[in-house]
């Protein structure tokens, strides 16, 4: 054989050889998902989700990534669903994370077991089905990640249940209050901004909400998110998952149980007078705000000392508004990543 033709032979052999290594050097070193830009997909679908018996709810999720991989759940808000995540996740799982997504009750198709069961909206049901989907999956800890609604469960189980969060990435920072708080009121500017609160408070705000949810949501999308231009599919989508049957009475009680107009289950009382006292927290955390979110929200600078362990605030630019994972996807997934080495080097 000329030399020429061994050394050809060779490099085939050396070129051939590099994933295998590679993927070795990977698996070795455990380093954290590298960061990659992520596009926006106006219409893409997260497929067949799964189903799971969890506590009070039979819980309909999304799941992608590998089965081993560090688990990251990802909680949406009001009025909106887990499509909030439909671009972040596949982005997560390309990098080695075990995604879960689920429906909050009231939404999708999650349901009670029971129609016995109260459609309870206050913050501590949700944050028990949060612990309650973990155990049903066999998830012992997880990164959370949440906005809206979701951003305040996340908060609640990391504060409350810390040895079940490695990680927490909170839109809108600490969101986690009390019916006591809510009793003090607002400058009329700031009330404003709740004006469908007090429409919930009422019999007849409750009938305008089941009779007009679709329209009612498109306003708070428009609203919360003056700049996102988002199209009437990608709205749409998401506004299948209102038409659960139990999505009225479980929106409503959460409004009115804020107000001290609703009576929540006696189970929670424990848990209600612990965040009632706005509870430290101290897992990793990064808390995310778009520039131009229209929904109410609290300055970081009035939050920021109740994340008591390693912690950083990012402010989004480019007109990113209150459905930050949707609307800004990479700047999530790589709050994700980032946070998930922080508490990595932790443990460590």
């Amino acid at each position: 054989m000329d030399e020429s033709r061994r050394r050809l032979l060779a490099g085939v052999a050396v070129s051939m050889a590099l994933p295998t290594m590679a993927n070795a050097v990977a698996v070795q070193e455990s380093a954290p998902p590298a960061k990659a830009s992520v596009s926006k997909s106006s219409h893409a679908s997260f497929g067949p989700l799964k189903q799971v018996n969890a506590g009070v709810l039979e819980v309909a999720y999304a799941e992608a990534g590998p089965a081993d991989g560090p688990v990251v759940l990802l909680l949406h808000g009001w009025p909106y669903d887990i499509h909030s995540y439909v671009d972040v996740a596949p982005s997560l799982a390309a990098r080695g994370f075990r995604v879960l997504v689920p429906f909050l009750r009231g939404y999708g198709t999650t349901r009670f077991l029971s129609s016995a069961t109260p459609r309870n909206g206050q913050p501590a049901a949700l944050a028990d089905d949060v612990v309650a989907f973990m155990d049903a999956l066999h998830v012992k800890q997880a990164i959370l990640g949440g906005f809206d609604w979701g951003a305040r469960t996340a908060g609640i189980v990391a504060a409350v249940h810390p040895e079940r969060v490695k990680a927490l990435v909170a839109v809108s920072g600490y969101l986690i209050g009390s019916q006591k708080a809510a009793q003090a009121p607002l400058p009329p500017e700031a009330e404003l901004q709740w004006w469908y609160q007090f429409y919930f408070a009422t019999e007849r705000g409750k009938a305008g909400y089941d009779k007009y949810r679709h329209d009612f949501a498109k306003l708070i999308w428009k609203i919360a998110s003056p700049d996102w231009a988002f199209d009437d599919a990608t709205f749409d989508r998401s506004a299948a998952a209102f038409e659960n049957p139990d999505h009225v009475a479980v929106v409503v009680h959460n409004y009115r149980w804020r107000l001290g107009l609703a009576e929540g289950e006696t189970k929670y009382d424990a848990v209600e007078a612990t965040l009632a006292e706005g509870p430290a927290i101290a897992v990793p955390t990064i808390t995310l705000e778009g520039d131009a979110n229209g929904a109410p929200h609290p300055k970081p600078d009035s939050y920021a000392k109740k994340f008591t362990g390693k912690y950083a605030h990012r402010t989004i630019t480019g007109g990113i508004g209150h459905n930050l994972p949707q609307e800004a996807p990479k700047a999530f997934v790589d709050a994700i990543v980032d946070v998930y080495g922080w508490g990595k080097s932790s443990a460590t």
